[in-house]
């Protein structure tokens, strides 16, 4: 992972795709999300979605496997060259999320994270923050889901 320095405002990362199928779907919302539009094709035809729909915990889920899986690949290059890597912190939450258009089964939904703000914290020494849009689209491109979210970031002067 890049230190704070290495990021700048506008750099954009194409994190990956994922197809959402009717059994995913289902399969997710019986365990965290039981809606009666996320587990049943005919409910969700009498909803107002006007069938089934993947729960929106389920989009954002996935596009948290990728961020990290996309993550790991960078480490592992950076490795592999012999860089120095930066243990990122934690995420101090996130904010405007908003899903825009439903996923339905066979949607392959695309996902990608640009940078919006970069900044030394002054009550962290050592770290800054990174305020990035993560932006969700479908295989129209279409937006369906799109959040601001903040991480720790380590500044590479402080790096030891």
């Amino acid at each position: 992972m890049r230190f704070l320095e290495d990021i700048k405002v506008g750099h954009r990362r194409e994190l990956g795709s994922f197809t959402f199928t009717a059994e995913l779907i289902k399969t997710f919302a019986a365990q965290f999300d039981p809606q009666p539009f996320h587990l049943d094709e005919d409910a969700g035809r009498r909803s107002l979605f006007g069938g089934l729909v993947a729960s929106g915990w389920h989009v954002a889920a996935v596009g948290m496997k990728l961020l990290v899986a996309d993550g790991q690949r960078e480490t592992a290059a950076q490795i592999a060259a012999g860089e120095t890597v930066a243990t990122w912190g934690p995420s101090p939450g996130f904010r405007e999320l908003r899903w825009l258009k439903p996923v339905r089964a066979g949607d392959t939904i695309s996902y990608a994270n640009q940078v919006e703000t970069v900044r030394a914290t002054a009550t962290r020494p050592g770290w800054g923050i990174v305020q990035a849009r993560n932006i969700v689209t479908n295989q129209h491109g279409e937006q369906v889901m799109t959040f601001m979210a903040t991480a720790f970031v380590p500044r590479r002067s402080d790096a030891g």
